[in-house]
């Protein structure tokens, strides 16, 4: 039996199930076992008498049922779905639910992503690393509550909150029977209470202290789909009415008593060492209480932030560039193009024989594409509030995992992790920036890390806040890939025989494989390295490869002279899934019919995180070539929506997200430093260039996908196919701004034809 069924069929062991004495209450939900287990959970409880032995789910004496989800909300709306999944199973009212994001405490620790994460396959990068320093106090499972690979629903709402909430309403129908004395089966759960035909009826809070005494079931029972009274409805989310009012808190609301001020001046050079610099004239200014070495760089601490950054910036400091002043872009695809020439390359694909199948094509055809550097940007700079005193540490900041950022600031501090206080906010956007531990994924010190290493010398609680700059300069990258293709095709044109060489292998592993029909398949990889950070980025490696691939499959189906939509088509005649969603797009798009002057259309499609997304791109070029994206058409397949406005919302800034880096996005690097520093030079879409957006959903069944990320990907190549049938110029090099795009006037006849 594999972990996943396991989770499905969960043991007495791995539900546990506690009574809240004192409240009456009931707390339910996948846990660890151990001695530790009562305090870590008395540790958590959030309200007088309450005594938290188990996770998840909270049933209390006015019959609310709390919610606890183990993730982070940057908008996505996950505490929400999450929460729905658990009611949904546990017929709660869905007015009495409250979803909260789960305290940083091991108790509430997410069992669900690690075991999902490596039952049979690698562990992503972004997770290595963790089980050492993070989670030490559980020797049995990885301890996570991260938030990203669109991984909440699929994992921790599919295996976690749902098994949880049917156990929880299995054990509060046993507890009304066994008062009633009558069979379990005649009774029923509804909008948070249990009923029996003879007029009986109890709320869950009056039944919660016997369900308590229960036995969880060992494989609870889940609802069929046509009996969902919450799950796929328009539910808002619980986090709007407070971004709304203004009084939700992110990081930067942050003030305690006495708080002082860090802004940090690190090396523009990757890879420098600070040499020497004159503190004397900065702490002479008025405000500036201490400067404190940081690696890479030095932080200056004041009584507010003005002056702090002010006097980083005139801070005389001499760095060590350690030679690295020599990289640059030029430098970097270069050494790409040399791995690839050299071809000493690591297996992804092997499939058929690819040598025998490009000697006996009819022709081939070799293109090679690249994309850049990119920032996170989120819209909230980076941020951190940390005080020491005491012996202990209390930590403000938003975080895609609260429980690691809680054992990294441990790490760093010296101080015992139970020591360590970590209050979770929100999140003025992550997209896998706001990740703490840097073990095995990140090789530099996060903005956590200094933060804890600043207050170490301040006997206050002290504010770390990036500028803007700061932020874009010295952000954790999505990698600058380079990707070639050779293919042989058929008389008809058709590929036969796919070869590609590309560098740098990123999670998730499956991003550069391909749905379509090839007999011959060798994609292999190179391991060129840099010295540039590296970190996750929303959607990460399906956003290179799904604009490699779908604008070279493009390529081909223009020089077969085939419709590129007919060319996928006939490539997909095998992924059933794959061709729904391709034809279902094709139709709501229009595809064919006739458009505005000037317009044309593009297509692409890929399935990440087990969900499959086509996309059409409407585009026009103005007179000096720049690209206006009018509307977009997507169609979903997800599997199954939890929450039908916020799996649109999804989608929507998905293509909004990937639009920005198809049009403008990229980090350049120049003597070892980059050059981008502010929104003027590294440029997003802005709301007047949102392009209309229509989405439509496909509920096949299949494996429940994430949402978070599978939109962001296709655009590019969209817009991008889009541009050629207009321009006659084939983009194989991101962003479309750095390119010449004036139309010919024959391509714009033929594109409103």
């Amino acid at each position: 039996m594999t972990i996943i069924e396991k989770l499905k069929n969960p043991t007495r062991r791995q539900l546990i199930v506690a009574g809240g004495l004192a409240t009456g209450g009931l707390l339910l939900g996948y846990a660890f076992s151990g001695p530790s287990r009562q305090t870590l959970a008395n540790r958590a409880a959030s309200g007088e008498g309450e005594q938290m032995m188990a996770t998840w789910i909270k049933i209390s004496p006015d019959n609310t049922v709390t919610v606890y989800v183990p993730h982070s909300d940057m908008g996505q709306g996950v505490i929400t779905a999450l929460a729905m999944m658990a009611a949904e199973e546990m017929e709660a009212d869905w007015s009495l639910v409250r979803p909260e994001q789960a305290p940083a405490e091991t108790a509430f620790a997410n069992e669900n992503l690690g075991l999902n994460f490596t039952d049979g396959v690698n562990i992503p990068r972004l997770l290595q690393g963790v089980t050492d320093a993070a989670f030490v106090k559980l020797s049995q499972f990885m301890s996570l509550q991260v938030t990203g690979g669109s991984s909440s629903v699929r994992f921790t709402g599919e295996h976690g909150m749902r098994p949880a909430g049917a156990a929880a309403k299995d054990m509060l129908i046993r507890a009304a029977a066994n008062r009633w004395g009558v069979p379990a089966s005649e009774c029923t759960a509804k909008l948070s209470h249990v009923t029996h035909p003879s007029g009986k009826s109890a709320t869950f809070a009056e039944l919660a202290s016997d369900a308590a005494e229960l036995s969880p079931p060992s494989t609870p029972v889940l609802k069929a789909k046509s009996d969902y009274t919450i799950v796929g409805k328009p539910i808002p989310r619980a986090d709007i009415p407070a971004k709304v009012d203004g009084t939700a808190v992110y990081g930067v609301d942050i003030r305690q008593p006495g708080q002082l001020y860090a802004a940090v001046r690190l090396a523009p050079t990757f890879g420098s060492e600070v040499v020497s610099y004159d503190a004397e004239p900065i702490l002479a200014r008025r405000g500036v209480k201490k400067i404190v070495p940081i690696p890479g760089g030095v932080a200056v601490v004041a009584d507010n932030f003005w002056r702090a950054k002010e006097a980083a910036a005139a801070l005389d400091i001499t760095f060590d560039t350690k030679g690295n002043e020599k990289l640059s872009m030029a430098s970097l695809y270069a050494e790409h193009d040399a791995a690839i020439a050299a071809d000493d390359s690591n297996e992804d694909v092997e499939k058929g024989d690819v040598a025998t199948g490009l000697a006996n094509a009819a022709s081939t055809k070799q293109a090679t594409y690249r994309v850049p550097f990119l920032a996170h940007a989120c819209m909230e700079p980076m941020n951190c509030t940390v005080w020491i005193r005491d012996g202990k540490v209390d930590v403000w900041v938003g975080s895609q995992d609260a429980l690691g950022t809680r054992a990294r600031v441990a790490e760093v501090s010296g101080v015992d992790f139970d020591n360590v206080t970590m209050h979770p906010l929100l999140l003025g956007g992550g997209f896998g920036r706001r990740i703490p531990l840097r073990s095995g994924f990140f090789d530099f010190p996060s903005e956590i890390d200094f933060a804890t290493l600043i207050a170490k010398e301040v006997d206050a609680p002290v504010q770390l806040l990036y500028t803007r700059e700061d932020d874009i300069q010295h952000d954790a990258y999505r990698i600058a890939v380079t990707s070639s293709f050779t293919v042989g095709v058929d008389e008809k044109g058709m590929p036969v025989a796919w070869k590609n060489r590309y560098t740098i292998k990123d999670d998730p592993d499956e991003a550069a494989h391909i749905p379509y029909g090839v007999a011959d398949q060798s994609i292999r990889y190179t391991d060129s390295q840099s010295i540039v950070p590296r970190g996750p980025w929303r959607s990460v490696a399906h956003t290179q490869h799904t604009f490699f691939n779908e604008s070279f499959i493009d390529e081909l189906a223009h020089d077969a002279g085939m419709d590129p939509f007919e060319y996928r088509r006939e490539l997909l005649k095998d992924e059933p899934r794959h061709l729904a969603v391709l034809e279902t797009v094709a139709e709501k798009a229009g595809w064919g019919t006739p458009l505005p002057k000037g317009r044309a259309r593009g297509i692409a499609i890929q399935k990440s995180f087990k969900t499959i997304v086509a996309e059409v791109a409407e585009v026009s070029l103005g007179a000096d070539g720049a690209v206006k994206v009018h509307k977009v058409t997507a169609v979903v397949d997800c599997g199954e929506v939890i929450n039908s406005d916020t799996a649109r919302q999804q989608v929507e800034s998905g293509i909004i997200f990937g639009l920005t880096a198809a049009l403008y996005g990229e980090i350049t690097i120049a003597d070892g430093a980059v050059e981008q520093s502010n929104f003027p030079d590294y440029e997003m879409v802005r709301m007047s260039d949102v392009p209309e957006i229509d989405v439509h959903f496909i509920e096949s069944g299949a494996e429940i996908g994430g949402l978070g990320e599978p939109a962001t990907p296709v655009i590019s190549a969209a817009v991008a196919n889009a541009v050629f049938t207009i321009s006659g110029k084939r983009v194989r090099e991101l962003p479309l701004k750095n390119h010449d795009l004036t139309p010919k006037a024959d391509k714009l006849a033929s594109a409103a034809e």
